[in-house]
């Protein structure tokens, strides 16, 4: 799906990656599930490109529902895969933690867990072979990439601003749709291993600027960022001032 010139989706709501497409190549930011490999098919064919115009995968951090089809571009396309050095173990099937899943409905969750199985969850490929990125760092690839920290989710989430774009990818720093409990709109990410830290980094993401924030669940958000990070903001002051909420089912 295209949302502007040299910048697509693929993926829905559910699970998206993204694709910044300029006369050099393709810059893939995150993976999705290993099922989206068609996905990530149909929508070259449609551009009329190919595998082999990307030109590298950037992962805003290394859970599996960001790896999908990472390690098989790497492996039979000789893709590189950019990681933050602090989750490229996590990127590697290395190490992981155990957040909490917090609020959740049973009609999303099952509905997310269904179309997650679907593609390919329960077989995740782990990256066998990463390069590391640091903040700040601007990458020389497609869009020319600039890395954010933003820790919190993990150790080494990212955010992935491309300028030309307009756009900042923020993978699971925050969510526009809640896949435990549907609910949409700009707000915390679930399984997130430190919620405290990751609000305080999405005040780094302010700088940007950027028109379009791109989360790796939800619908893409048009809005601004500075909108999009008071819309978390306000949606966590508003789950700690109603425990009830966060616990019902």
């Amino acid at each position: 799906m295209e949302l502007r010139p040299g910048l697509h989706r693929i993926g829905n709501d559910m699970v998206a990656a993204y694709l910044v497409v300029d006369g050099s190549g393709i810059t893939v930011i995150d993976a999705g599930l290993p099922g989206h490999w068609r996905d990530l098919e149909q929508e070259l064919a449609a551009l009329g490109r190919s595998v082999e115009d990307i030109r590298a995968v950037l992962l805003t951090h290394g859970d599996p529902d960001h790896l999908g089809f990472a390690e098989r571009l790497r492996r039979d396309h000789g893709v590189p895969v950019y990681v933050h050095g602090a989750d490229s173990a996590r990127a590697r099937g290395q190490g992981s933690t155990n957040p909490g899943w917090g609020p959740m409905r049973l009609g999303p969750v099952v509905k997310f867990l269904a179309y997650a199985v679907g593609k390919g969850a329960l077989r995740p490929v782990h990256v066998a072979e990463v390069r590391e990125f640091e903040d700040g760092e601007v990458l020389d690839l497609p869009g020319a990439p600039r890395i954010i920290a933003l820790p919190g989710h993990s150790p080494g989430s990212v955010a992935v601003h491309v300028p030309a774009a307009e756009a900042v990818f923020v993978g699971d720093a925050l969510t526009t749709r809640h896949v435990l409990t549907g609910q949409e709109g700009p707000q915390p990410a679930p399984f997130t291993d430190d919620p405290a830290q990751a609000l305080r980094s999405l005040e780094r993401l302010r700088p940007t600027g950027a028109r379009w924030v791109l989360p790796g669940h939800g619908t893409p958000w048009r809005g601004g960022v500075d909108a999009a990070v008071d819309a978390v903001e306000r949606a966590a002051a508003d789950a700690a001032r109603s425990p009830r909420r966060r616990g019902r089912r």
